[in-house]
């Protein structure tokens, strides 16, 4: 043991020589300053390799004196289990059926209005009666000219039936007639315009026209009448670019609305973006889900679309995994002899998620005990307990 406790004393004079060195010659040489660096270490790793020869050396002697030395640790067995990656972004609510309403003819005055904000309309309801005031007086000159017009037609047939008059004088009142008609019925259709119905049955979720207003469907302040069909709904989300080898249309989802009250609802992605905006360099994707209570429009909703599943995964908690010049390393409790040991192990990373990282190759098994605990201040072949009394 003296000669243990001598050896550290050697070594802590040496760094504290170098510090003073180091301090001294801070105006030295660059290169000179690396030369003595590289020396120290190889003293410490020296003396490291000293002391832990010592204390193996000693625990052979004495062993109880090695157990009453143990560190205190916490452990826990790797698992074998599914692991699954998501990819958390933040999505929107949307209507699948979203309409604006708009004028099948010119646009026009607004006469009447048959419902408000917030009512629920069927497809085919009456919706605006626009002015047609116009179009009634062009009608009724219409019809006066057919009537004139076919009261020509049948006195010129009538002449034509007892051989008076030509064929020419027939057919030319006849063509009158008909032209006539025809104008009739295109008139009509156009009067059938300045009714407006509903193009779909929903919600009529904004109303924003009077009556004596101009019914065009869109201003410069957004839709006039826009109905929503909440029935069916959908959930639309960004994805960086960066992930677009991961992100497929059939991707399984996982969505939950906080401000609604709802956990989870599971999708797919049906619809994928086939470009990237310039902006914000981000691809949309698109889901259904089911229409269920609390759910509006631009409602902000959390994704974690499926992207890696890698079933009987050997998974650690993530925050265990150490970074040394080799890589990655945890360390593991095991039995030596009478006393349990630290061992430093390599592994190879994968995914993280939830807490958890896979470990990939044959770093570990589902028989390693793994340090959860305590792993920051063991060293390799350290003794360890799990005993706190």
């Amino acid at each position: 043991m003296n000669k243990l406790l001598t050896i550290v004393t050697i070594a802590a004079a040496v760094l504290l020589t170098a510090c003073g060195n180091g301090v001294k010659d801070s105006k030295g040489d660059l290169n000179d300053k690396k030369v003595k660096l590289e020396k120290l270490k190889v003293e410490k790793s020296k003396l490291e390799g000293d002391i832990k020869r010592l204390e193996e050396e000693i625990a052979k002697l004495d062993p109880s004196l090695q157990k009453d030395k143990a560190k205190l640790v916490a452990v826990a067995q790797v698992i074998q289990q599914d692991f699954t990656h998501y990819i958390e972004l933040q999505g929107r609510i949307d209507a699948s059926d979203i309409v604006i309403v708009t004028p099948r003819g010119m646009p026009a005055q607004v006469k009447e209005i048959y419902l408000k904000r917030g009512d629920f309309v069927k497809k085919g309801q009456l919706l605006l009666k626009l002015d047609d005031a116009i179009m009634l007086q062009q009608l009724d000159g219409l019809n006066t000219q057919l009537s004139y017009a076919q009261n020509i037609y049948n006195r010129q047939k009538n002449l034509w039936d007892q051989g008076i008059g030509t064929e020419v004088q027939l057919i030319t009142a006849k063509n009158s007639v008909d032209g006539l008609e025809k104008q009739i019925a295109t008139l009509k259709e156009n009067w059938k315009t300045s009714f407006v119905y509903a193009p779909i049955s929903g919600i009529a979720d904004q109303v924003n026209i009077k009556a004596g207003e101009i019914f065009n469907g869109v201003t410069a302040n957004g839709p006039q009448i826009q109905i929503v069909n909440s029935s069916s709904m959908k959930v639309l989300t960004d994805v960086p670019e960066n992930y677009q080898t991961r992100v497929k249309k059939g991707s399984q989802l996982k969505i939950s609305v906080p401000d609604a009250g709802i956990d989870s609802i599971n999708a797919v992605i049906s619809v994928l973006g086939s470009s990237i905006t310039s902006t914000s360099r981000a691809f949309v994707t698109e889901a259904k889900i089911p229409s269920l209570p609390g759910l509006r429009i631009n409602q902000v909703a959390l994704v974690k679309i499926k992207d890696y599943y890698s079933p009987n995964a050997i998974t650690i908690p993530v925050n265990v995994v150490q970074t040394d010049e080799k890589g990655k390393y945890v360390y593991v409790m095991v039995k030596e002899g009478d006393v349990m040991k630290a061992r430093k192990k390599q592994v190879m990373v994968g995914e993280n998620f939830g807490g958890r990282v896979e470990i990939k190759g044959n770093s570990l098994t589902s028989a390693d005990v793994i340090i959860t605990e305590g792993y920051q201040v063991v060293y390799d072949g350290q003794v360890v307990t799990t005993d706190t009394k």
